[in-house]
């Protein structure tokens, strides 16, 4: 055999190696997958369902899919243009317009997804400049990486996101959503936003459940809500944003756009209805009048403008320094229509009409008592009006001034900066001073008007039916001799404990008689009652009621009144008082 055809040979018999070896050497071919049949009802199975090209080195733990990616696990079906899967856990990284979907409602975008199968947990990340979203309905939740806990049907965010309703916009710097319910819970610095373009809300907390289903939002540590009404300040409470109900607990605090500030353990507000509620110790607080209304019950009606307040009800006012403290058993504010005359200028003469204006009146009752350290009375009833800053006491009112007592069928009262300016008895009035002992001046009449000058007694005037005791002052300020008297008219006037002038007119009968010889049947006038047993000694002291004030009630027909104990209003509909997280 010649060497050209040896060579020949040996070629022919190396080239099926070397093309194998050549084989080897090159990229094997990409082949699209052939998708087996596979029971698909297994749920917490991943399935690929299709891929353009699938294709793996030998070096590989993954296959490499491209092109139309589909993967299904249970309902829901998972979509990305290009992934590395993991077969042997059932993982995945996704890569390019990746998307979860769930039937018709919900819906999850991004540009990568890391899937781990034997936590059933996705992490779906966005490219600079651009958001996770998760679509569920009309709900939408944007942020840059989104964890999608599979089994609990849990999705949350830990480096900022934004959820939006078609009630509200809620950001936190951390978040969780649950679809299937609806509910979220919000953390780190959680701010809620009203989208309504008719009415402002906005809350801010550190801790918000809220669902997506009934745009109710429960605050569960120190949490600010404003609106244009106010500021409510409130570290437990639950809002009802589409009806602008609210139930706060905890001593929470409301604060009115008008200068008022409300404190109490329970507070239930309509704000679209304008009334609201307030239970146990509550403290209402007005700035602006330097007043505080106390309770263990009260109802406001923001839009009728009144109130009701029982259960140890209190009435501060400290506008002058010193404090007036009131009680009663209800106190009740409210608007009503004033009649005022006026006359008016014309081309043919003064025309008279009326004005009906409405003013601001309050009235307490029954069993009223009231202590200032320069004046301190009891009633059964008291009613006060704004317009004329009268206040009117009815049923045995009984009024003191240092050492004396002013007591009448009614007693009206002007005040001035909360200082009394002139106290008028219109049916039947009488005034008593304690000297010592026994012995007291008296004055007494059909009408009777006292004036006051910084809290003290300066001027009495008496029409009608008048009647007298006095004790003159000696020069050396004692007394020996007792004056009964009686006319028609008195004016006096006095200066601290002394009575400076006394004019009675037109006739005036009566005697002066020595002390010594007096008899106790000239002490005292007809109707006279020194009622210091009843009178206010201290603030504390407003709220008892003592046997003898009862006494004197019931004389004039006022029986002991039954307890006041007012209906509880159920708090936001559907939503418990307190919730179990």
């Amino acid at each position: 055999m010649s060497g050209k055809s040896f060579f020949g040979l040996i070629l022919l018999l190396l080239v099926p190696f070397l093309l194998a070896e050549a084989f080897d050497r090159r990229e094997r071919p990409e082949i699209a997958p052939a998708i087996p049949s596979a029971d698909r009802s297994a749920g917490n199975r991943v399935f690929l369902e299709r891929a353009d090209i699938l294709r793996k080195e030998p070096t590989d733990s993954f296959m490499v899919l491209v092109g139309d990616v589909v993967f299904t696990k249970g309902p829901m079906i998972m979509r990305c243009d290009s992934a590395h899967y993991f077969s042997e856990t059932e993982s995945m990284d996704a890569f390019g317009n990746v998307s979860m979907e769930q039937g018709d409602t919900l819906f999850v975008y991004a540009d990568e997804l890391r899937y781990s199968g034997p936590d059933e947990i996705a992490r779906l990340y966005a490219d600079a400049g651009k958001k996770v979203r998760l679509i569920n309905r009309d709900v939408t939740l944007e942020t840059d990486i989104f964890i999608y806990d599979l089994r609990l049907d849990l999705g949350y965010y830990e480096v900022g996101g934004r959820l939006t309703d078609p009630s509200n916009t809620l950001t936190s710097l951390r978040g969780e959503y649950v679809p299937s319910t609806k509910e979220a819970n919000f953390y780190t610095d959680v701010h809620l936003n009203s989208r309504s373009t008719t009415d402002t809300l906005d809350i801010w907390s550190d801790s918000l459940y809220y669902n997506t289903g009934t745009h109710i939002a429960e605050l569960n540590s120190p949490s600010r809500i404003v609106n244009a009404r106010g500021t409510v300040y409130t570290s437990r409470g639950v809002y009802d944003t589409d009806s602008n109900r609210t139930t706060l607990y905890d001593r929470s605090t409301v604060v009115t756009s008008q200068g008022q500030t409300l404190i109490a353990d329970t507070i239930y507000y309509d704000r679209s209805a304008g009334y609201g509620e307030a239970f146990g110790s509550m403290i209402l607080t007005d700035s602006v009048h330097s007043s505080q209304l106390l309770g263990d019950y009260g109802f406001y009606d923001e839009l009728a403008d009144s109130s009701f307040v029982t259960g140890r009800a209190l009435l501060k006012e400290y506008g002058q320094g010193d404090t007036l403290y009131l009680h009663g058993r209800v106190v009740q504010t409210f608007r009503s229509l004033d009649s005022t005359a006026v006359a008016a200028d014309s081309v043919r003469g003064i025309v008279a009409h009326t004005r009906v204006d409405t003013t601001h009146v309050a009235v307490v009752y029954p069993r009223v008592r009231f202590y200032r350290s320069d004046i301190q009375g009891v009633c059964d009833s008291m009613r006060f009006t704004e317009r004329d800053s009268m206040m009117r006491m009815f049923v045995s009112p009984v009024l003191w001034n240092e050492d004396r007592q002013v007591s009448g069928k009614r007693i009206d009262f002007k005040l001035n900066d909360s200082t009394i300016e002139r106290a008028i008895l219109p049916d039947y009035g009488f005034t008593a001073q304690h000297i010592e002992g026994e012995h007291y001046n008296q004055l007494s009449g059909k009408e009777m008007i006292a004036w006051f000058e910084g809290g003290e007694l300066c001027r009495l005037d008496i029409n009608g039916n008048v009647e007298i005791i006095m004790y003159p002052e000696e020069s050396d300020s004692t007394i020996n001799k007792i004056v009964n008297a009686e006319s028609s008219f008195l004016t006096a006037t006095f200066r601290g404990r002394t009575t400076e002038r006394i004019k009675l007119w037109p006739e005036t009968t009566g005697t002066a008689t020595p002390l010594f010889i007096a008899r106790k049947t000239l002490y005292y006038l007809p109707k006279f009652v020194w009622h210091e047993g009843v009178r206010p000694m201290s603030p504390s002291d407003v709220f008892v009621i003592p046997e003898a004030m009862e006494r004197m009630m019931e004389a004039a027909g006022r029986p002991a009144p039954s307890a006041i104990a007012p209906k509880r209003r159920s708090p936001v509909a559907g939503i418990p008082e307190t919730r179990t997280e």
